[in-house]
């Protein structure tokens, strides 16, 4: 029974989980509230203002404890379909507006419907099919589409990229998985040579409907060797298309986007995002569903300063901007998606907007993806928006070391972004240029003690 006793006993153990109650000073006050999701004890005088629990499922104090007794019996002994029922009411009420769904799922998802939708496609690699992949993104494909389409490959990345480009020209449409893009350099003569420059070489004849893909820059404590972003190598090189996903809805539109491209596609995940789960819309979810390749996307609009990267570091950049916020300062920040073809439209009309401009990525800085949209806005229309330098944010000029201080050390970290966001502030008032207010501008002393009238 359950009236205000020191313990809360239910029968069994499998009708609810384990309840803890520990009674008030004044147990004619309390209520004990008990439903499948929320166990907790409520002030009676706060009853009224709950809307957790639905009407009469608790009676209140002031009722008889003869006939909460009894009316707990008959719950009780309506079993199972009590407990389901009083499940539906506290999880049904409303729909979510959108699915969760990790990266490793809808790349799972792009390529099985991709596979149902044209026999053409295929899938090769190093542990695809009896395995699940090596970070399970292709689970369930094998027992699906058998030994014919997903193929389980030798560790010979020059041989399988080799077969896979040769397929293409053949006519049909391989996705080729690396382990790793650091074993991509061991197939680079096949990616460049033979998959990137045979449309050209042809005439336009041939075309090579190819997706390279695999996880691509830093892990976590897997040293010089299993470390590198590839993006700028890859988006150097024309005949080829570059992709960078984010998150979920953009890691299955973009794959289906590059499964039915005509021409060579290097498919660049992050393997640190395959088991983030990020919200998908209903549309997403639609096996008609494609982004398409060459398109940024506007992640947080703002007005002060425009924040440029792909991949994992657009959420350095979102978390970043959510920080700054707080500080008066508004950023807007554009996921890439692609790298090649660069989306160039779309970060010129912010800056445009902003006038600031500040790039963020995990490769290397020398030749990398922030200093070709550096060039790109300076030999642009944007240049004479600009009322400071471009700045970037990007991996130390090093190999990446092994231990693990030395490797935060190396990428690029939410402070890291803050910080050079803080830099940017300082130039733009040491030149004289208040263009913008920014609602908290005492994130630095100096200006507070040299500039008492810039609010």
């Amino acid at each position: 029974m359950l009236p205000y006793s020191g313990s809360v006993s239910l029968v069994s153990s499998f009708l609810f989980p384990p309840l803890q109650f520990v009674p008030p000073p004044n147990r004619s006050d309390w209520l004990c509230v008990v439903t499948p999701s929320v166990r907790r004890v409520t002030r009676s005088s706060d009853w009224s203002k709950s809307r957790r629990f639905p009407t009469g499922l608790a009676h209140s104090p002031a009722e008889d404890s003869l006939k909460m007794a009894a009316s707990l019996r008959c719950f009780l002994r309506s079993g199972k379909k009590a407990v389901s029922a009083l499940g539906q009411r506290e999880f049904h009420r409303s729909a979510p507006a959108a699915a969760q769904v990790t990266v490793r799922d809808a790349l799972n998802q792009a390529m099985d419907e991709e596979l149902e939708r044209d026999e053409r496609v295929f899938l090769l690699g190093e542990e695809v099919a009896q395995y699940d992949g090596a970070y399970k993104v292709s689970r369930g494909l094998w027992k699906k589409y058998g030994d014919k389409r997903i193929i389980d490959t030798p560790i010979s990345e020059m041989g399988f990229a080799g077969i896979a480009v040769g397929a293409a020209m053949a006519g049909l449409r391989p996705i080729c998985e690396f382990m790793t893009f650091n074993f991509s350099m061991q197939a680079i003569d096949q990616v460049i040579n033979s998959a990137a420059k045979t449309c050209y070489m042809s005439a336009g004849l041939q075309a090579v409907p190819i997706v390279f893909r695999g996880p691509n820059g830093a892990s976590a404590g897997v040293a010089a060797q299993h470390s590198q972003c590839f993006a700028a190598w890859y988006a150097h090189c024309p005949g080829l298309k570059v992709v960078s996903p984010w998150n979920s809805e953009d890691a299955k539109g973009l794959l289906k986007s590059s499964i039915r491209d005509d021409n060579p596609v290097v498919f660049l995940e992050n393997e640190l995002l395959y088991g983030v789960p990020f919200e998908m819309s209903e549309e997403a979810q639609s096996k008609d569903f494609t982004i398409p390749i060459g398109k940024a996307k506007v992640e947080r609009a703002g007005s002060h300063i425009t924040l440029v990267s792909h991949s994992r570091y657009v959420g350095h950049c979102l978390d970043a901007a959510a920080v700054l916020a707080k500080e008066g300062i508004e950023c807007e920040v554009i996921n890439l998606r692609t790298i090649r073809p660069m989306d160039v439209e779309s970060i010129e009309a912010s800056v445009m907007k902003t006038n600031h401009l500040v790039t963020v990525e995990g490769g290397w800085p020398q030749f990398g993806v922030g200093a070709e949209i550096c060039a790109r806005i300076m030999e642009g229309s944007a240049f004479n928006y600009l009322d400071s330098p471009v700045t970037r944010v990007t991996g130390v000029d090093i190999p990446m070391p092994y231990a693990k201080i030395l490797e935060d050390h190396s990428l690029p970290q939410i402070k890291d972004i803050i910080f050079s966001l803080h830099n940017l502030v300082l130039i733009i008032v040491r030149n004289g240029n208040y263009s913008f207010v920014f609602a908290e501008f005492l994130i630095c002393p100096y200006l507070a003690a040299t500039k008492p009238n810039l609010h």
